[in-house]
């Protein structure tokens, strides 16, 4: 028999975490979160997302063990700005078994339809910049800091209780040694005269952080036209300045500004974190902590995480100044291989940063829809 009960207490949270660490154990392709990061993700004082969702943490019993979880999540900003009546179901994982899938996903309907919601959508996070999806291919490659794993089986069972597939992103990797970068370096100079712009380089986090208000406003304003956009707050940006920006190289962040000083584009990349979490199997302690300020400092691998463009420079090969920035960074930093977080399929413009550097398609993930 199936039970289906709601988190409720600090232990039951941290079973909920934990579940994860007992499915993927041996598995050489998932990373494991740190632990003290997730219990603070379901933390209303320490995460803002929480502020604007109604949140349910599930978890799934079969004679007494725990076999599988899920996260319901209404994200109100979302309902009543695009007025989608959606349901979202994250952090999912669960054994292979389709009745214990069902089970929790009866429940986030139930969740749904006690809220007035007329669908469920997942795996989603809170908000655009939290993970997202469920792995469709590249179940053997070693995921990312910021990206869910997932068995095979998770998109069977979808598919066997009736979801369709909604979104379908992929991800990309390309080898450094292979880029030719003449085209991004001949062009740069021109487009900085033509504009009349610059490049602001960074060397210290704190020169950054006065720049990140203004860089998610125009995260903003590059990705308003998805319809699955959801704008991120100030409270989030907060967040994201005290959290996140201190785990990010500076000379990995780029803007562009023009003559009046105004953020015209800018790209973030992340050292490669995959491995040295692995290492640290949760805990920054005892040596957690070493492995990530290694990795930090000294990984030879990159992982582009978020690029946005002001909508009227878009069309005005403003990424080829972008890039040939990294370009020199990279270099100089010994990077060998690239990789590119969830692109959403129909992202063309997204797709022709890289058509450059060769690369290849190692992942594809989706989101499943359902009506309640």
């Amino acid at each position: 028999m199936i039970t289906i009960k709601e988190v409720t207490t600090k232990k039951e949270l941290k079973d909920f975490i934990l579940f994860s660490f007992d499915l993927f154990k041996g598995n050489d392709a998932w990373v494991a979160p740190l632990i003290s990061e997730e219990m603070e993700t379901f933390d209303n004082q320490k995460n803002p997302n929480l502020k604007n969702c109604d949140v349910k943490l599930l978890l799934a019993y079969k004679n007494n063990k725990i076999v599988g979880k899920v996260a319901a999540i209404i994200n109100r900003i979302e309902v009543e700005s695009l007025g989608k009546k959606k349901t979202r179901f994250g952090w999912f994982d669960v054994i292979d078994d389709i009745e214990v899938t069902r089970a929790l996903l009866d429940e986030v309907s139930k969740f749904g339809q006690e809220k007035g919601m007329d669908h469920i959508e997942g795996p989603l996070g809170f908000s655009n910049l939290d993970k997202v999806g469920v792995l469709i291919e590249g179940f053997d490659q070693l995921s990312t800091a910021i990206s869910w794993y997932s068995m095979p089986y998770y998109k069977e069972h979808f598919e066997k209780l009736g979801f369709k597939q909604e979104k379908i992103w992929q991800e990309t990797i390309f080898s450094f040694d292979n880029v030719n970068a003449d085209a991004y370096l001949r062009a740069s100079n021109l487009i900085e005269k033509r504009y009349d712009i610059k490049v602001k380089n960074f060397t210290k986090t704190s020169e950054i952080l006065p720049y990140v208000d203004g860089m998610f406003q125009l995260f903003n304003d590059t990705y308003s036209k998805l319809d699955s956009f959801v704008a991120v707050t100030p409270e989030q940006i907060d967040n994201i300045k005290s959290k996140f920006i201190k785990f990010i190289n500076p000379e990995y962040i780029k803007f562009i500004l023009d003559k009046e000083n105004n953020i015209l584009a800018f790209a973030i990349v992340m050292p490669n974190f995959a491995q040295a979490l692995q290492k640290a199997n949760g805990r920054l302690f005892p040596f957690g902590w070493w492995h990530i300020l290694d990795a930090k400092k000294n990984s030879k691998e990159a992982v582009f995480y978020l690029i946005g463009v002001t909508p009227e420079y878009q069309n005005k090969g403003i990424t080829a100044l972008i890039m040939a920035e990294y370009y020199k960074v990279f270099k100089e930093k010994g990077i060998k291989t690239c990789i590119s977080t969830p692109e959403l399929v129909e992202n063309h413009a997204i797709h022709n940063l890289w058509k450059n550097f060769d690369p290849k398609i190692n992942k594809m993930r989706a989101t499943y829809y359902k009506e309640i």
